[in-house]
C-alpha cells in the first residue's frame, strides 16, 4: 500500500508553445528548477510541452516513439536527479495510421514512468471563418480513463478540451481521485471566456483539487495558449494563477481538504436515475 503525503507543494510550470524538442526541453526544465528551488515537490507541465505547431487546422508538433523521444528522456532524467514526481502534460507519440497520440505521461522521483493517459476528447471546433482547429486530422484519441495511486493521493488525468466533458471528471472522482490534472493549450478567445468557470466547476463538481498548468503565447503556424495556469481548492477557490505571462506558480495544499468538501457536500454519492 502506498503511503500518501497529505500536505505538499505543487507548481504549474507555464511554458509557451516551442516549435521543437530542444527549445521545449530548455524551457522546461529551465522552469522547474526554479520552481524546485522554490520549494516544489510536484511539478505539471501544460498540454503538447514537447513542442506544437499548427498546419492550417491541424496539429502538427513534433514527434518521436516514447522509446526516442528527447524530452519524454530529458524530463524523465530531471526527475530523477531532483527526486521529483512530474506531469508531463501530454507530449506527440507515434501512433498508429500515420497518426500521433496526444499522450501525458506521471514520473516518478525515480524517473520511472508510472502512468499514461492518451486524450479522449479531441479539439474539432469552428470558432470563426478564420479560426477552426481539427485535431482529429493527425490524432487518435484515447479511449480509457485513466487515474493514478501515488504518495501524493490519487491523480486523475485529462488534458484540454476534456474539461468541458463534466462525466470523465466525475468518473474519476467516484473512483478514487483527488487531484484532477487538466494540463491544456486553451485557446485566447475560450480562455478568457471559460478556462476559470470550466476549472472551477470541475473542483466544486467533485470536490477535488483542480491543477491546470496552461501554455501561454504564440503557436508557430496560427493559434495561442491563454495561460492562467490554476490550482483550485475543492471549495472552488482558485490558490493560484499563472497569468498571462511565462514563469510558474506553486502553493503548499492539503489533501484533508478533499474528504472535507465530500463529506459536506456529498454528491459524488447521490447519482439517481431518472428518465427523459
Amino acid at each position: 500500500m502506498i503511503s500518501t503525503k497529505r500536505q505538499f507543494n505543487i507548481a504549474c510550470l507555464q511554458t509557451r508553445p516551442r516549435p521543437d524538442f530542444k527549445s521545449a526541453l530548455d524551457e522546461a526544465i529551465t522552469l522547474a528548477e526554479e520552481a524546485v528551488t522554490a520549494g516544489a515537490d510536484f511539478l505539471t507541465l501544460p498540454e503538447y510541452c514537447g513542442g506544437l505547431k499548427t498546419e492550417g487546422s491541424a496539429f502538427a508538433p513534433p514527434f518521436a516513439t516514447e522509446e526516442n523521444h528527447p524530452v519524454l528522456k530529458g524530463l524523465r532524467n530531471f526527475a530523477k536527479n531532483q527526486k521529483k514526481y512530474l506531469l508531463i502534460g501530454s507530449i506527440a507519440i507515434s501512433g498508429p495510421a500515420d497518426k500521433i497520440l496526444n499522450r501525458s505521461f506521471i514520473i516518478d522521483d525515480c524517473g520511472n514512468i508510472i502512468s499514461r493517459y492518451d486524450k479522449i476528447h479531441l479539439f474539432d471546433i469552428k470558432l470563426s471563418e478564420q479560426e477552426s482547429y481539427l485535431e482529429s486530422a493527425t490524432v487518435q484519441g484515447g479511449q480509457k480513463a485513466v487515474i493514478c495511486q501515488t504518495p501524493f493521493g490519487c491523480l486523475g488525468q485529462t488534458i484540454c478540451y476534456d474539461l468541458r466533458f463534466p462525466n470523465l471528471y466525475r468518473n474519476l472522482s467516484q473512483s478514487g481521485a483527488e487531484i484532477l490534472f487538466v494540463p491544456a493549450v486553451f485557446t485566447k478567445k475560450t480562455g478568457a471566456a471559460h478556462w476559470h468557470v470550466l476549472n472551477r466547476a470541475r473542483a466544486i463538481e467533485n470536490g477535488a483539487f483542480v491543477v491546470a498548468p496552461c501554455a501561454v503565447g504564440n503557436v508557430e503556424g496560427g493559434g495561442g495558449g491563454y495561460g492562467h495556469s490554476l490550482i483550485i481548492n475543492p471549495w472552488g477557490e482558485i490558490l493560484a494563477d499563472g497569468g498571462a505571462d511565462s514563469g510558474f506558480i506553486n502553493v503548499n495544499i492539503d489533501l484533508e481538504e478533499v474528504s472535507s468538501a465530500r463529506t459536506r457536500i456529498p454528491s459524488l454519492s447521490h447519482d439517481k436515475d431518472f428518465s427523459s
